[in-house]
């Protein structure tokens, strides 16, 4: 099914033309029939000879109804256009051209009625001219008389080729359906009807009623007065909808579908070319599909490029082709215009209108991805589909899209401003992400993650254990990336407070490096008599200073307090491992020649380790396989090494049910 709409000055005869075509009258109201006079919208159908259906939107033609016709004409692939050869071309005739230039219309045919009454050839001639420098261009023609009848049958055959030629619309494409009608039957509720131009309605679907996106679920469907389960564009449907209360819906509405389209006050458009002497007005009316709104205009520099502000917010594409009209003008003023950017930045600093004219004045039409991306520098996926733009890239965050440019520079800044915070505080524990993602203006801190994990985040090839970015994040701070972690000798895994060997660790204020040069000094002699907090106070360590030296791998930091050399818990392990399994505390303490204000802590530190357990006794052992341990650090009891097979849990948990309590 195809649907074309008609056009041309009033009193031309496109009603007459329709109704001698389709049989069905097209003039709705009682008023119009009386006065011979098309006000509103029309509708009519019919079957083609070669067996297509084609339906007809009859729009008047009269001045007064130029908001009307456009409502008819918006969302249509094709036109009839009308003119009497007894009238010629008219002041009508040429708005409404214009209106089909302004929005785009690519595929029409001529229709000149009234042959009978005078020689057809000079307004053909004539329209045919004015047609053929429109986005009609070289429109066939046909001279015809509704009264006689003399010229249907090669109109008929005309508009079947017509409809051959028209493009076939995607049926998977986005939902938006201008209500050009809407009204309410008693025991079925809410009515809409409208043309479909593409995209798919079924009924029990949920669809949105913009602009205030109330949903609505289709409950039926009529296409030309007969009920249908789906309707796929090219179609003319009367949507029964559920949700909806009478008198709601109304003319210039449109049903969309969720998330696929963008509702907006806000767009950036680039005019079609005008005459160089016609001002632009600053406010002009806005008319797409069957919607109409007021729109204030803000030109962007020199160039054709332009800022709409709405009044009221209408759901849009990128590369959607909106009417400009000024209705007050004393000479016809109307402009089309592509839209290029749904969601544009604000402009707020001096010559950013200008720059903004100028970049959007090189774009193509449609814009691509890449374009969008450039300008706004992150997009969500979802934003950009609902844009109605084809994404073509993989995140780089969760469901973020970035421009590869801009994110390349952002990864360069991110390592430059986390090694300057370094510099500037090196006792800091590491940058906040926050504070990042604000310095750098990105919208969410997925991003800054992101970057901080390298190229992995764009959809690049890393190894498997990760990529070696400029920065690292860990314990939820930013820090410059140094050598790789320390790692534990049993487990492999990451240690923190363990001595980097080789590479670049992070550097101490030269106060802070001589107070712990201070305290190593202090713990050669006795390693676990660690300083008390009036000696890490006379040498200014406090709890900055201590986190930092622990960062550095400087020293160990067991409590808020209690600081050791960084390879005390190494020497805690061997010692530990020659007491009886378990051991009390007291015998902890004693064996490693120091107070309880270290070893309750030091314990508490190994036990958070997994180095040791803490029993139901409060007696502990430690978590090595005992042939691990005397394989490392000797017999406890200097019996020899017992042989068997390593690691048996049966052996090991026999041997501790048989070893005597032991009272602490």
């Amino acid at each position: 099914m195809q649907v074309i709409a008609t056009a041309g000055h009033v009193d031309h005869g496109k009603s007459a033309l329709v109704r001698a075509l389709t049989g069905m009258e097209p003039d709705r109201w009682a008023e119009e029939r009386r006065r011979g006079l098309t006000i509103d919208l029309g509708f009519a159908w019919t079957k083609l000879p070669g067996g297509e259906r084609v339906a007809f939107v009859d729009v008047p033609g009269h001045e007064r109804f130029v908001p009307n016709m456009l409502a008819g004409v918006g969302p249509v692939p094709a036109v009839l256009f009308v003119v009497a050869a007894d009238g010629g071309w008219m002041p009508q005739s040429a708005e409404h051209l214009a209106a089909i230039d302004a929005v785009g219309i690519r595929h029409g045919l001529l229709a000149v009625t009234r042959s009978d009454l005078a020689d057809p050839g000079p307004a053909t001639r004539q329209a045919l001219d004015r047609i053929s420098r429109t986005s009609l261009g070289a429109a066939p023609a046909v001279a015809v008389s509704a009264v006689t009848g003399a010229g249907l049958p090669e109109l008929r055959e005309a508009l079947s080729r017509l409809v051959a030629a028209l493009p076939v619309p995607d049926p998977a494409a986005p939902v938006r359906l201008w209500v050009d009608r809407a009204f309410s039957i008693r025991g079925s509720g809410t009515v809409v009807t409208g043309t479909l131009p593409a995209g798919t309605v079924t009924t029990g679907r949920e669809l949105l009623l913009a602009p205030s996106l109330r949903p609505a679920r289709i409950r039926g469907l009529e296409s030309m007065n007969e009920p249908v389960a789906s309707a796929a564009g090219v179609a003319r449907v009367a949507v029964n909808l559920r949700g909806v209360p009478a008198g709601f819906a109304a003319r210039g509405m449109a049903l969309v579908e969720a998330g696929r389209w963008t509702l907006t006050r806000l767009l950036d458009v680039r005019l079609s070319p005008r005459d160089p002497d016609m001002p632009l007005p600053p406010e002009m009316t806005l008319h797409i599909g069957s919607a109409r709104t007021q729109a204030r205009i803000r030109p962007l520099g020199g160039s054709p490029i332009a800022r709409l502000t709405l009044r009221d917010p209408l759901p849009l594409h990128v590369g959607d082709r909106v009417l400009l009209r000024d209705p007050g003008s004393a000479a016809m003023t109307i402009l089309g215009a592509t839209v290029l950017d749904v969601v544009p930045p604000a402009l707020a600093r001096r010559g950013a209108a200008t720059a903004a004219g100028r970049e959007l004045a090189a774009w193509p039409e449609p814009p691509s991805a890449a374009d969008l991306l450039r300008r706004h520098g992150f997009l969500r996926a979802g934003a950009l589909a609902a844009m109605g733009v084809a994404g073509g890239q993989r995140p780089v965050a969760g469901d973020w899209l970035a421009d590869p440019d801009r994110w390349a520079s952002l990864r360069g800044r991110l390592a430059e401003m986390v090694e300057a915070h370094a510099r500037r505080d090196p006792l800091a524990i590491g940058m906040p992400p926050e504070a990042a993602r604000a310095a750098l203006g990105l919208p969410d801190r997925a991003l800054v993650e992101a970057l901080a994990r390298g190229p992995a985040s764009s959809g690049g090839d890393d190894p498997p254990g990760g990529p070696l970015g400029q920065v690292r994040l860990e314990d939820g701070y930013l820090r410059p990336a140094g050598s790789p972690e320390p790692r534990d000798l049993e487990t492999g895994h990451p240690v923190a407070g363990e001595p980097v060997a080789g590479g670049r660790a992070p550097s101490l204020p030269p106060r802070t490096a001589a107070a712990v040069k201070a305290v190593l000094a202090d713990l050669e002699g006795a390693p676990f008599l660690a300083p008390d907090a009036g000696r890490l106070r006379e040498l200014g360590l406090d709890s900055r200073a201590i986190a930092a030296a622990a960062r550095a791998g400087l020293l160990l930091r067991v409590a808020e307090q209690i600081v050791l050399a960084p390879d005390a818990r190494a020497r805690a392990v061997r010692i530990l491992a020659r007491l009886p399994q378990p051991f009390t505390t007291a015998e902890a303490r004693q064996a490693l020649g120091t107070t309880r204000r270290v070893a309750i802590p030091l314990l508490e530190y190994l036990d958070r380790a997994g180095v040791t357990q803490r029993l139901p006794d409060d007696r502990r052992r430690l978590r090595l396989a005992p042939w691990s341990t005397r394989a490392r650090y000797g017999s406890a009891r200097g019996s020899p090494r017992r042989t068997g097979r390593p690691g048996s849990r049966r052996s090991s948990a026999r041997r501790d049910r048989c070893r005597p309590a032991r009272r602490s």
